[in-house]
C-alpha cells in the first residue's frame, strides 16, 4: 500500500446485492463501477467469480473496463480443508477472473472452525496460509477478511490473531479485520484494533463492519483512530440484514472532520448516492446524513432566522462540500424568514416585515391547517407566492371535470374514464380520456384539451404519486393529501392537493404540476 492516509474499498457490488430490495444486473454492476473509479473509489468487489451468471458476465466484460483509478477485485474464500490449493475449482476461478486484486475470507472464530467447518486449527490456519501465497504467486495483491473477527477474538484472542498472522505469512497486502454480527462496540473495535497493529505491526490492517447495532460508521471510524489502513462499505449502507457501513457517511467524516484526504472531488459524493440508487430501483433516504434531501433542511422559524444569518450556527458543514444544498421548509411552524429565503430561491424578490411576505405566510398558515404540507411540495408554494404577490398568469380555467369507472361481469377489463371541460383564453375546450386508473384518465384528458394551446406540455411526465390518509380515525370521510411529483426531462418539481374526496385531491395536485409548467411557458410567450 501506498502513502495514502485511508484506502477506500467499495463492496456495493457483491455485499451490497445481499440485502432485501438491492438487485443489480451485470450492465447496472459496470455502471456503478465506472462511477466508482470516477469519484475516486481505491479498491471495487466485483463479487465472486463463477457463484452465479450474472458475476461470470460481470467479470467477461469487467476485463474491458479502463479504469483509471481504482483496482478491481474478486472475492471468494479460502481453499477448501484437506484440499491441495492447485486443485481448488473456487481458488481457480479466482485466478480466471484476471483481476488485478483477490479478497479472500477465512475463519477466525475458533468456534467457526471447529463446528462450521469441521476441521483443526492448524489445518485452517494452513488454509489461510497456503491460498493467500498461491494467489500472490500468480501474481495478484491479496487482501485478506478476517470473517468474524471480533467475535473470535473476544472469544479466543490468540486464536484470532494467530489465523492474521498466518495471512500476513502469506503475503497478505492487507489484513481486515471484519464485524460479520455488527455487535461490537466502538469502543471494543478501537482496543481490539490498537492490538492488531501492535502484535502485527508490519502488514496494514483494515476495517469491514455492519450496521445492526446502527454502528458500521462509528466502528470504522474507530478503527481508524486506531490506525486502520482501509475502509470497506457500501454506497448508502446495502447490505444483508440492516447493511453495512454506508460509504457515504464514512467518507465526508474521514475528509472533513478528521482531514484524510480519501477522495479527489468529494462534491460529487451526493450524485453518487443519488445514481446507485436510481440504478437499483430504490428510493432515496431523506434523512441520510450528508447527502440527504432534509440534511440540510430548516423548519424553525428562529433556526432559519439564524441561518440566514450565519448558514453555520445550524449546519456542521458547507452543504455545497459534499453536494447538497441548503434547504428551507415553508410550514406552519415558519416565520416570515423561511418565506423570504423560500421566495428568493424562487426568484422573487420580498422584503422582511413586508405586508407580501405576511400575508403569504398568513396563507400558508391557513392551508397547512386545513392538511397541506408544503415541506415536500415546492412546486405548490410557488404558484402560492406567485398569486399572492399578483404575479399569476391563469393559463387555463376549468369549467367541469367528471370520472367513472366501469365495472364488467363478461371479463372484459375494466375501464376508467375522464371527461374534462375548461377555457383557454376564452376559447372552450371538452375532451374525453379512457386510462388505467382515474388520475391516468384525468391526466390524459387535461392535455389533450391542453396541448392545442401548449405543445410543450408533451414533455411533462409524472414521475411519483402518493397518497397519505390524514386523521385516519375518520375512516372513509378522512381527509386526503396526494404528492405528486413532475418533471419535463430536465427539471423536476412536487405538487399537493388536499380534500376529503381522493379524486378531487388528486386532480388539484395533478392540475398544480401543469399550472407550475406552464407559468414558465406564459411568461416566455
Amino acid at each position: 500500500m501506498s502513502d495514502k492516509p485511508v484506502f477506500l474499498y467499495d463492496t456495493t457490488l457483491r455485499d451490497g446485492t445481499q440485502g432485501e430490495g438491492f438487485q443489480l444486473s451485470g450492465l447496472d454492476k459496470l455502471r456503478i463501477a465506472i462511477r466508482l473509479d470516477e469519484f475516486g473509489v481505491d479498491y471495487i468487489e466485483g463479487g465472486w467469480p463463477g457463484s452465479n451468471p450474472k458475476d461470470v458476465e460481470f467479470f467477461q466484460e469487467a476485463k474491458k473496463l479502463e479504469l483509471k483509478h481504482a483496482k478491481l477485485a474478486a472475492f471468494g474464500s479460502t481453499r477448501r480443508a484437506n484440499t491441495a490449493v492447485e486443485d481448488d475449482p473456487q481458488v481457480a476461478l479466482l485466478l480466471a477472473a484476471e483481476t488485478p486484486v483477490v479478497t479472500i475470507f477465512g475463519k477466525s472464530w475458533e468456534l467457526q472452525v471447529t463446528e462450521v467447518l469441521r476441521t483443526t486449527i492448524e489445518e485452517n490456519q494452513a488454509m489461510i496460509r497456503d491460498t493467500v501465497a498461491h494467489l500472490v504467486q500468480n501474481g495478484r495483491e491479496v487482501i485478506y477478511d478476517a470473517e468474524h473477527f471480533f467475535d473470535g477474538y473476544k472469544d479466543g484472542p490468540e486464536h484470532a490473531l494467530s489465523t492474521l498472522i498466518a495471512a500476513a505469512e502469506g503475503g497478505a497486502s492487507c489484513l481486515v479485520l471484519c464485524d460479520t454480527n455488527g455487535g461490537t462496540l466502538p469502543s471494543e473495535i478501537e482496543k481490539i484494533c490498537s492490538v492488531v497493529k501492535a502484535r502485527i505491526p508490519d502488514t496494514p490492517f483494515g476495517i469491514h463492519t455492519h450496521n445492526d447495532c446502527e454502528l458500521g460508521v462509528a466502528n470504522a471510524i474507530a478503527a481508524v483512530r486506531a490506525g486502520a489502513k482501509q475502509v470497506q462499505g457500501t454506497i448508502n449502507g446495502y447490505g444483508e440484514r440492516t447493511g453495512n457501513c454506508n460509504l457515504t457517511s464514512v467518507i465526508p467524516i474521514l475528509q472533513l472532520k478528521l482531514g484524510l484526504d480519501v477522495v479527489p472531488q468529494l462534491e460529487n459524493l451526493r450524485d453518487l448516492s443519488y445514481f446507485v440508487d436510481d440504478i437499483s430501483n430504490n428510493p432515496h433516504f431523506a434523512r441520510a446524513a450528508f447527502i440527504g434531501r432534509t440534511a440540510f433542511a430548516h423548519k424553525g422559524g428562529m433556526h432559519v432566522n439564524a441561518v440566514q444569518k450565519l448558514a453555520r450556527s445550524y449546519e456542521h458543514i458547507v452543504p455545497e462540500s459534499v453536494g447538497n444544498s441548503q434547504n428551507i421548509l415553508v410550514s406552519e411552524l415558519s416565520g416570515q424568514s423561511n418565506i423570504l429565503i423560500k421566495a428568493e430561491q424562487l426568484g422573487i424578490p420580498l422584503e422582511k416585515g413586508s405586508s407580501e411576505a405576511s400575508a403569504v405566510l398568513r396563507r400558508v398558515k391557513e392551508l397547512e391547517h386545513d392538511g397541506y404540507s408544503f415541506e415536500s411540495a415546492s412546486g405548490s408554494l410557488e404558484l402560492l407566492i406567485l398569486k399572492e404577490l399578483e404575479r399569476y398568469t391563469k393559463p387555463f380555467t376549468l369549467n367541469e371535470y367528471h370520472t367513472s369507472f366501469r365495472q364488467y361481469r363478461d371479463g372484459h377489463p375494466p375501464v376508467c374514464e375522464a371527461t374534462v371541460k375548461l377555457e383557454v383564453n376564452g376559447t372552450p375546450e371538452l375532451t374525453v380520456a379512457e386510462g388505467k386508473g382515474v388520475l391516468n384518465a384525468l391526466d390524459l384528458a387535461l392535455r389533450k384539451a391542453l396541448l392545442p394551446f401548449y405543445p410543450q406540455i408533451a414533455n411533462v411526465s409524472l414521475l411519483d404519486y402518493k397518497v397519505r390518509i390524514l386523521e385516519g380515525r375518520d375512516a372513509t370521510a378522512s381527509i386526503t393529501r396526494v404528492l405528486i411529483v413532475s418533471t419535463d426531462g430536465e427539471k423536476t418539481w412536487s405538487t399537493i392537493g388536499v380534500s376529503d374526496n381522493i379524486i378531487e385531491a388528486s386532480w388539484l395536485a395533478l392540475t398544480d404540476g401543469i399550472d407550475l409548467f406552464l407559468q414558465g411557458v406564459t411568461r416566455l410567450e
